[in-house]
């Protein structure tokens, strides 16, 4: 049981994580200081996601899944769980490079929104 229960946290914690890389610089735009945790992470999802690897985080569910005597999964976390829902069949490895690619877009539209607000507020505050 704890084994199972430490695979679901794990699962839990790798969502947390893609939804973070995808939507944490809207977190900055709240909270600037969120930039230092972001960036790696973006970095992470975006060079995983672009060079089709997987990340650490499915091995060591898959680990804990078969310590719990459950079936552990192939693939990575995303085919695994969200490839219906975010992928769609057939995928390619150029369909792959495309989702990194709007994932750095997305990232740099949202941060440039970050600078644009930033630097307001930087020239509302030296006129006081």
């Amino acid at each position: 049981m704890p084994y199972r229960l430490l695979a679901d946290l794990v699962l839990i914690a790798h969502f947390a994580f893609i939804l973070f890389a995808i939507f944490g610089g809207l977190l900055v735009l709240y909270r600037f200081k969120v930039i230092w945790l972001h960036v790696p992470a973006l970095l992470w999802g975006a060079s995983i996601v672009g060079l089709g690897g997987i990340c650490p985080l499915t091995p060591l569910e898959n680990t804990l899944r078969n310590m719990a005597g459950q079936q552990a999964y192939s693939g990575s976390f995303l085919e695994h769980y969200l490839l219906l829902l975010i992928y769609p069949p057939g995928l390619t490895r150029e369909v792959q490079i495309l989702l990194a690619a709007a994932l750095i877009v997305l990232n740099i539209l949202i941060y440039a929104a970050v600078v644009w607000r930033y630097g307001k507020q930087k020239r509302t505050d030296k006129r006081y």
